[in-house]
């Protein structure tokens, strides 16, 4: 059964899989991933290929399809895994309508359409080009299509210790081991991406002494002493950060204030202040290391008795380190290249899944189309010339002797 690739992403467009970035949601059922995984479930079922889920969190499941190798990983064959996110960003302020993956001008319109539901289209359909021609030499190939990448890898995580074997009460039967090829679709516009930043997030609070307005002198406004902090942050972002240490390809690392919180009303003295910290890290380095060191930099310049505390970090990602990705890396430039594709090995400044399938040991590279530029736009696009190239390079690429 042969499948449009334009076709089958304009479906996952269509189906809203919004990750709620840690915010309360209701109203409108447009959260979560299970529409998006109910439908793969019935496409593979329809392709006839096997597959799996496996609930991380209520309403979210990670998916596994596969299409077994010419020799079975059980006898030594190798296993390649495609892996593509099913989330994505909210929809707010966006000013085309998200959900209706309209078709104009060559481009594919809609939230996720570049990330990622793009290179998840591309996969599927490689998939679906596999499994009615399956050349006579060929390896294991499995797509895992996995949740809440867009607020803290933890579907990928699941999926890591599940083919690790670090989760006692479950088991794949479709992804029984460490893949020996990994590739994590983003995009990258169709070049190969082997480096890229991991990221540590954490929380600020400043503390002080609710009063009314009125009466300024009685209180202790936690604003002011947040922006001893942030003066603080900004040098240290500016000054200290980015002579930390250097990558070739992705730079060198950030630190940046994104969110802040605080106060009730405007005629109360705050007593609260809260901000929220990102500091992102060069494959290689420690992110533990990266929070503890601004952290300690913070305590140690800001004025005296300024109540400053923070807490320990809500998400932590290694970046994906290009030690071991090499020979992926050229194999798959090399039929990019065979697809009038650019194929290049490069690195990037955000982040993915890659890492948390790399520190397992299975090389591990970047690829798909589209260009981080159109992701999480209020009017976000694909181009469909990339869409169609991506997935005849994938389809060419699983088709391979390993």
């Amino acid at each position: 059964m042969s499948i449009d690739v334009v076709e089958t992403l304009q479906d996952l467009v269509r189906i809203p899989s919004v990750n709620p970035m840690g915010r309360s949601v209701g109203g409108e059922d447009i959260y979560y991933e299970h529409r998006v995984t109910n439908y793969l479930e019935e496409l593979f079922t329809r392709l006839g290929i096997a597959w799996e889920r496996f609930t991380v969190a209520p309403l979210r499941d990670n998916f596994i399809a596969r299409i077994d190798g010419s020799k079975s990983p059980e006898k030594g064959g190798k296993i390649l895994l495609l892996e593509a996110h099913q989330d994505t960003v909210p929809i707010d302020g966006m000013t085309i309508d998200p959900f209706k993956a309209e078709v104009r001008d060559g481009r594919i319109y809609g939230r996720g359409a570049c990330d990622i539901k793009g290179g998840m289209a591309a996969m599927i359909t490689a998939l679906a080009r596999l499994a009615e021609s399956k050349p006579r030499k060929r390896p294991t190939v499995v797509l895992a299509c996995t949740i809440n990448e867009e607020h803290g890898y933890s579907g990928a995580l699941h999926l890591a210790n599940l083919f690790r074997g670090k989760l006692p009460d479950l088991h794949s039967k479709l992804l029984p081991r460490v893949p020996d090829a990994t590739i994590v679709a983003e995009p990258t516009k169709l070049n190969v991406v082997v480096a890229h930043k991991g990221a540590v997030r954490w929380r600020c609070h400043t503390g002080g002494v609710a009063t009314h307005s009125s009466q300024p002198h009685l209180g202790d406004n936690a604003f002011y002493h947040m922006a001893r902090v942030l003066q603080v942050l900004e040098t240290y972002s500016r000054d200290v950060v980015p002579h930390l240490s250097q990558h070739p390809l992705v730079g060198h690392p950030t630190l940046s204030v994104g969110l802040i919180n605080g106060g009730v009303s405007v005629n109360t003295v705050p007593d609260k202040c809260t901000i929220e910290i990102d500091r992102r890290v060069l494959p290689g380095e420690n992110p533990e290391t990266a929070y503890r060191h601004a952290v300690d930099y913070v305590n140690s310049v800001v004025a005296a008795g300024t109540p400053v505390t923070h807490d320990a970090p809500f998400l932590q990602s290694f970046g994906l380190n290009d030690d071991a990705n090499g020979p992926l890396c050229e194999r798959l430039g090399e039929v990019i290249r065979q697809h009038d594709g650019p194929g290049e090995r490069i690195g990037v400044p955000f982040g993915t899944n890659g890492p948390q399938y790399a520190i397992t040991g299975s090389p591990t590279v970047v690829f798909g189309p589209g260009s981080i530029d159109q992701a999480h736009t209020c009017d976000e696009w694909l181009d469909v010339g990339q869409l169609r190239t991506a997935a005849d390079v994938l389809s060419d690429f699983v088709r391979q002797d390993w």
